[in-house]
């Protein structure tokens, strides 16, 4: 599966607009609730974190993809693992 597969059914489960925010980092720096619910979707792998890390509100860094073990939150191998399981095209 590629980044392609993913975004195509981010897009259908309407949850594209949640992972844009995540690539641009603007999420860090909204009321904390956006925040959690990036959160809770890199945690089930509906989204991933991009190539490039940010810092949150408070100074915290965010880190990119790249930087986490394995199948982790927020790892592309999380999201692939989530949108093979079950997801019908």
């Amino acid at each position: 599966m590629n980044i392609q597969t993913i975004y195509s059914r981010q897009k259908s489960a309407g949850v594209d607009y949640m992972q844009r925010l995540i690539n641009n980092g603007s999420v860090w720096k909204m009321e904390g609730s956006m925040g959690r619910e990036a959160m809770r979707l890199l945690e089930m792998g509906i989204c991933m974190l991009p190539k490039k890390s940010f810092t949150d509100y408070y100074g915290n860094r965010i880190p990119s993809r790249d930087e986490l073990k394995g199948c982790t939150k927020g790892t592309y191998a999380n999201a692939v693992r989530y949108w093979s399981n079950g997801w019908e095209d």
